[in-house]
């Protein structure tokens, strides 16, 4: 088992690019006929986790995201759901965040959605990161088995989660997922090994982001484009960035959207949530839900995602729970948050491709660490 050093500030980013849990879900409207829902999935970006304050907040993107979507339709109710420190297999199983009456995020949302039958108009999810964290030590060495592991397995949930969701929705439910900025961009204010951290991690981030998309086409969901949305690809052109001068419009963007640069944490800033919303909603045509709607929209590919990780077995053991009224209603599934972290997902018809892709996210980005742990002792 080997392990090599790690940036601090890409570990931290590959740990959270992706993290925090939300805290409240929306007043049950169900006895209003004119009433639709949005759930959202997800980790501390979901939930809206700011690190100046240390704890969730309303700025979420998926706050944002629900306050325009309920322009377009003003009956819509929030579901929100996410949870600090979720990692995909806790999200399956539960482990973080309590939901009552469910025993984990993915079975809260299963509930809510057979409880809604044909009302749910909007599902998104973000999740992946934390699952990456875990290998990761305090001293900043990664486990490069471990990472293999994480990447297959991320990949696999990611396909289960949104399989399950996908089969318990109607033909006017709306799917979406993110894909990842790069925190690792903020490399670039380090100096020369930073910058060549920073162009080395981009395609490394592209290729998980392409096999995340993968995953979720198969099953149903339409990619947001966050990567898209942050610039993440531009090094060509050049933005003046407030003390540190003259750097490519992606490293701006990290800066500008990010807390990476200031507080060396890589949860996004309320703007950055801003874009992550627009993200979404670029992507979420309004819902044509109805009540009584009750045909599942097809996935745009055959695969589907196994009975063990709760697209099965699990999920209609869900979905019969919420059916006979086990269920305690939307307002009842409240996460409580342990301050984790959160994740990044994968694909279902690509793991192998996926894990690689997410395991070489963390490894490509090892002289960050060296390079900062250098100036700092060059300062002292």
């Amino acid at each position: 088992m080997t392990a090599h050093k790690v940036p601090r500030i890409a570990a931290a980013a590959l740990a959270v690019v992706l993290s925090t849990p939300g805290v409240a879900a929306a007043a049950d409207s169900a006895g209003d006929e004119d009433t639709t829902y949005y759930i959202s999935l997800g980790d501390s970006l979901a939930s809206g986790y700011q690190p100046d304050v240390d704890k969730d907040t309303s700025v979420a993107y998926t706050d944002q995201l629900y306050q325009q979507l309920k322009q377009r339709e003003p009956g819509l109710e929030h579901i929100r759901l996410g949870c600090t420190g979720e990692t995909t297999e806790s999200l399956l199983k539960g482990g973080k965040c309590e939901y009552s009456g469910a025993k984990s995020q993915l079975d809260a949302a299963l509930k809510a959605m057979a409880e809604h039958n044909g009302k749910v108009a909007y599902v998104t999810i973000d999740i992946g990161a934390n699952d990456i964290r875990a290998c990761v030590a305090a001293t900043g060495s990664v486990d490069e088995d471990c990472l293999k592991k994480a990447g297959q397995s991320i990949a696999g949930n990611l396909a289960q989660i949104t399989g399950a969701l996908s089969k318990a929705g109607t033909q006017g439910t709306q799917y979406a997922g993110a894909t990842y900025y790069n925190p690792v961009l903020a490399a670039w204010l380090l100096g020369d090994a930073g910058q060549k951290s920073a162009k080395e991690s981009a395609p490394l981030v592209k290729a998980a982001n392409t096999a995340i998309s993968q995953v979720y086409a198969t099953t149903g969901f339409k990619a947001a484009d966050v990567a898209g949305a942050f610039s993440s690809d531009d090094f060509d052109q050049l933005v003046t960035l407030p003390v540190f001068g003259e750097v490519p419009a992606n490293v701006a963007k990290i800066c500008q959207l990010t807390w990476t640069c200031t507080k060396q944490d890589p949860h996004p800033n309320p703007a950055g949530h801003k874009v992550i919303a627009g993200a979404f909603a670029a992507v979420l045509p309004a819902s044509s839900t109805q009540p009584g709607d009750s045909a599942s929209p097809e996935p745009t590919a055959s695969a589907s995602p196994t009975a063990s990780a709760g697209s099965g077995e699990e999920s209609d053991e869900a979905s019969d729970e919420a059916t006979s009224g086990s269920s305690q209603g939307t307002g009842a599934n409240q996460p409580k948050a342990d301050g984790d972290l959160a994740e990044t997902g994968s694909s279902s018809s690509t793991p192998v491709i996926a894990g690689t892709a997410l395991a070489a996210i963390a490894l490509g980005a090892t002289a960050l660490f060296v390079v900062r742990k250098r100036r700092t002792t060059d300062q002292v």
